[in-house]
């Protein structure tokens, strides 16, 4: 628990070096137009929030009611077998409810919020309506807890998104070839931040891992970036 904002802090300064040496926007400043509201929202970040709103609930059921439900190959399972089968179903059902943040009226209204941002860097990965952030990741950890994966797991589960979502954020120019086709990455991600003016919307939902898109046939990756993003206000 003691080193997520240790990694935050890492992470964060890695990226700003980077996008100050790569930028995709070269006149985007660091100290751009609504980062203000991204630090604030950062103290309240969706990943560990909902990690420990999650492991409080899975410690309010009592364990004996669960035991016909949990997972028995986790007893004996090295922790990074763990944390990948967890990253990779978290993933697939993330990608499902971000679907649904987009193609559900009354549950945009939230999600419209993290699409308010017209200058997009790796600070952006934080801006989410507070609700949005304690269901959403809730509702993604409480399972795990339920299922018997250990905390541990979760919580490199949750640095793991937390890295790709910061990256996938990032200001960046740089192509990644291949890796658009597993990971999300920056070139992709901007795509899913299209101004409707500008570019096909309901594109590019995944979080950390890109086949999701391209197997479900939502990608959309061209080799430019796009002239706009935002909402329509």
């Amino acid at each position: 628990m003691l080193t997520y904002p240790i990694f935050l802090v890492v992470s964060g300064a890695a990226l700003v070096v980077a996008e100050r040496l790569w930028p995709r926007n070269p006149n985007q400043r660091l100290l751009r137009r609504g980062i203000v509201l991204d630090l604030a929202l950062l103290l309240f970040h969706s990943e560990i929030g909902g990690w420990v709103v999650a492991l409080g609930l899975s410690k309010t059921i009592p364990s004996e009611a669960l035991v016909p439900y949990k997972l028995t190959w986790l007893g004996t399972a090295p922790l990074w077998l763990e944390v990948l089968a967890l990253w990779l179903v978290k993933d697939l059902v993330q990608y499902g409810i971000h679907n649904l943040l987009h193609r559900v009226p009354w549950l945009w209204k939230f999600h419209c919020v993290h699409h308010t941002s017209e200058e997009l860097d790796w600070l952006s990965n934080w801006r989410f309506h507070p609700l949005e952030t304690v269901v959403y990741q809730s509702i993604l950890y409480a399972p795990a807890f339920l299922l018997g994966f250990r905390w541990e797991a979760s919580l490199l589960c949750a640095f793991l998104s937390t890295g790709i979502s910061h990256f996938a954020h990032a200001n960046l120019r740089l192509r990644f070839g291949w890796m658009k086709y597993v990971l999300n990455t920056p070139e992709l991600h901007i795509w899913h931040h299209v101004h409707p003016e500008a570019g096909p919307q309901n594109r590019n939902f995944c979080i950390s891992f890109a086949f999701w898109d391209w197997i479900f046939g939502t990608a959309h990756c061209p080799a430019d970036s796009p002239a706009r993003i935002g909402v329509q206000r």
